[in-house]
């Protein structure tokens, strides 16, 4: 068991039969009586985002997951299927399971997969990828003070702003937990 002053971003309980990992946490300490614990939590078979409030002293059922490396290998527009890099099994994993990682998702990406119990769960990205630059306007000298960006479109058409010396072909880096641009590879 797992008491509730525990819980922190990232971790991940069983509650009600449902498994939720835990999106956001606030400690609240009232003037008189015990803290409250306000959570956002996400469940992991469902995609369901919901708030709870915890009573200071209350405890959940801490769950372990598996961890095994895959390879994303194609999507049929429902689901998205990865290739276990040891045992070679094609596990898939809904749309809406995968829907925050999209964006960074290309054919090969090394990839950690989450389950319980040999339930597929949820797809752990690495923190950077390195993408393509596939459409870019043409970024004109000047005004450099100002911080000036254009939007380019990458290879997976995710789109972002960059700095102006950003061209088609270039390969840039990106933080897949905010979705910014790092720089150029």
């Amino acid at each position: 068991m797992l008491p509730v002053t525990q819980l922190r971003k990232g971790v991940i309980f069983e509650e009600d039969g449902q498994l939720w990992r835990v999106l956001d946490y606030d400690h609240y300490k009232p003037g008189r009586g015990n803290a409250i614990i306000r959570t956002k939590l996400r469940n992991l078979r469902t995609s369901a985002t919901v708030t709870r409030t915890f009573q200071s002293g209350t405890s959940v059922q801490d769950v372990r997951l598996d961890h095994r490396q895959v390879q994303y290998l194609y999507n049929d527009g429902n689901n998205y299927f990865f290739m276990d890099t040891e045992t070679f099994e094609q596990p898939a994993l809904a749309k809406e399971v995968v829907a925050d990682i999209i964006p960074y998702l290309k054919e090969g990406t090394i990839l950690e997969l989450e389950s319980h119990e040999g339930e597929p769960i949820d797809i752990e990205m690495p923190i950077t990828v390195d993408l393509q630059v596939t459409e870019a306007p043409i970024g004109y000298a000047g005004d450099t003070a100002n911080n000036p960006q254009k939007e380019v479109t990458l290879e997976t058409g995710y789109k972002l702003n960059v700095p102006l010396f950003i061209n088609v072909g270039d390969i840039l880096r990106i933080d897949t937990r905010t979705g910014e641009y790092l720089t150029r590879v």
